[in-house]
């Protein structure tokens, strides 16, 4: 028996996603690089097949109706597996060729790319890596939609449904000016010891800052009204007197290069992230991500030594 034709098509879906997310059928069509009159017609037979009102139009936008929404959210996870069997029936041939894009927080990105990417083009020379530098809940959001293939990111975050594969840990370690009261004592840093004391962080979005805060929840530690927006920033305010931060060993090297700030260890529990990656599950880039991560994971293993001695 031969099967019905399929009431609609691949292309429809992407002119509406295009429609929504430009807001104008005009935008939407030069994204999409037909004229105006093809993407609206399109758009109108989408709607004939499905025998639904799915776009609200007048002269200054477009508005999705209730159905739309619902048909939109199906859309977009259609047009998504089926970006991922095209890029399946190109990598069968060769899972390490072709083109990932990777997303990274930035409290990571400077401290560990200048090492992982010379790693990955000596294991995967035919591999095109393209990586993207967002925040955890932006990189959790695109992962999700099919922006990104995967993210490098402290798996500690919220991360929904994302497959994930633990590469290392990255203990925190007590920062403060060599002139600060908790600076002056040797043995290694108990959580107590915060109670009162003025406590830096960086703004909100930053996973680094949860992770501080989780760590710092049994303490009298009091937050201080600025957060830096970056965790350069956080170290030379810390630097200058204005309070203690937890900080990342992974930033150790680079942050402290330059900058006079007293480092103490954590006495055990030892406050931590696990650094790690994640993509969806079922992703044709698996295989091509197993391998990302395991030279990731060589790389973190091969700076252990060069991140310790950086403690004091």
């Amino acid at each position: 028996m031969r099967p019905a034709p399929l009431p609609v098509t691949l292309r429809q879906l992407q002119y509406l996603v295009a429609v929504v997310d430009q807001r104008t059928f005009r935008r939407a069509a030069e994204v999409c690089g037909v004229s105006q009159p093809a993407l609206s017609a399109q758009i109108a037979t989408l709607e004939s097949a499905l025998d639904v009102q799915l776009l609200e139009r007048d002269r200054r936008s477009v508005r999705l109706t209730p159905a739309g929404k619902q048909v939109l959210e199906r859309a977009r996870r259609l047009l998504v597996e089926a970006e991922d069997l095209s890029d399946a029936a190109r990598s069968l041939s060769d899972p390490l060729s072709g083109e990932l894009r990777i997303g990274i927080i930035p409290t990571i990105s400077p401290y560990l790319l200048p090492q992982i990417v010379p790693a990955l083009r000596r294991q995967a020379p035919r591999l095109t890596l393209y990586w993207i530098e967002e925040r955890t809940d932006t990189l959790v959001r695109k992962v999700e939609a099919g922006e990104l293939d995967a993210a490098l990111l402290a798996l500690e975050a919220r991360l929904g449904d994302l497959q994930q594969l633990a590469l290392g840990r990255d203990p925190f370690v007590l920062a403060m000016a060599p002139v600060h009261r908790l600076a002056a004592r040797t043995t290694p840093a108990r959580l107590d010891e915060l109670d009162g004391v003025d406590l830096l962080l960086l703004d909100d979005g930053h996973c680094l800052r949860e992770q501080a805060l989780a760590a710092c929840k049994r303490t009298d530690a009091h937050e201080l009204d600025f957060r830096a927006t970056s965790l350069p920033t956080l170290v030379q305010m810390v630097a200058a007197g204005t309070g203690v931060t937890l900080l990342p060993r992974l930033a150790i090297p680079v942050e402290t290069h330059n900058t006079r700030l007293t480092l103490r260890r954590f006495a055990p529990p030892v406050p931590e992230r696990t650094i790690g990656l994640v993509w969806r599950k079922g992703s044709s880039a698996s295989p091509a991500l197993e391998v990302v991560g395991e030279t990731i994971r060589g790389t973190l293993a091969r700076m252990e030594p060069r991140l310790e001695k950086a403690l004091p």
